[in-house]
C-alpha cells in the first residue's frame, strides 16, 4: 500500500501517522526511525488473532478503509481463509494475515467485514520494491 506518514514526536516505540487513499490512523513502525517521514510503500503486520463476535464483525459498507477509534484501528476488508487455518484481509491493495482463535462461521468466508485491533498491535514495514 502507497501511503504518507508522519513521524509522531517523542515516541518510543516510533509511531507514525498513516494517510493512505482509504484511511489513517497512528500505529507502530517497523523500519528505520530516521526513514518514518514521507511517502513510502508499506505492508501491514498485525499481531491479534480474529474472534468472530468479538473484534470482527461483519461490514455495513462493502469498501476497503481503514480508522482511527479510540486507542484501536479498525481495518474493513474482504476476509479469506486459507487451508492452513488462517485468514487473509484484502484491505485494499494490502493483504494482512490473521491467525484465527476459533474457526469463525464460513458464511463470512469472501464476506466483508471490520476487525477492530489496539493499535499498539499493528506495525507498519516499510517494503522495497
Amino acid at each position: 500500500m502507497l501511503a504518507r506518514l508522519a513521524k509522531m514526536p517523542h515516541q518510543r516505540p516510533t509511531k507514525v501517522r498513516v494517510h493512505s487513499s482509504i484511511g489513517h490512523a497512528v500505529v507502530l513502525w517497523g523500519g528505520d526511525p530516521e526513514e518514518a517521514e514521507g511517502r513510502h510503500d508499506v505492508e501491514w503486520s498485525v499481531d491479534e488473532d480474529i474472534r468472530w463476535g468479538h473484534n470482527t464483525q461483519s461490514a455495513a459498507i462493502a469498501e476497503p478503509g481503514f480508522w482511527q477509534h479510540g486507542d484501536h484501528v479498525v481495518l474493513r476488508g474482504r476476509v479469506h481463509f486459507t487451508e492452513d487455518g488462517a485468514a487473509v484481509l484484502e484491505v485494499g491493495d494490502s493483504q494482512i494475515l490473521f491467525d484465527l482463535a476459533a474457526p469463525p462461521p464460513e458464511s463470512i468466508d469472501r464476506a466483508w467485514v471490520e476487525i477492530s485491533v489496539r493499535a499498539d498491535k499493528i506495525t507498519l514495514w516499510p517494503c522495497r520494491l
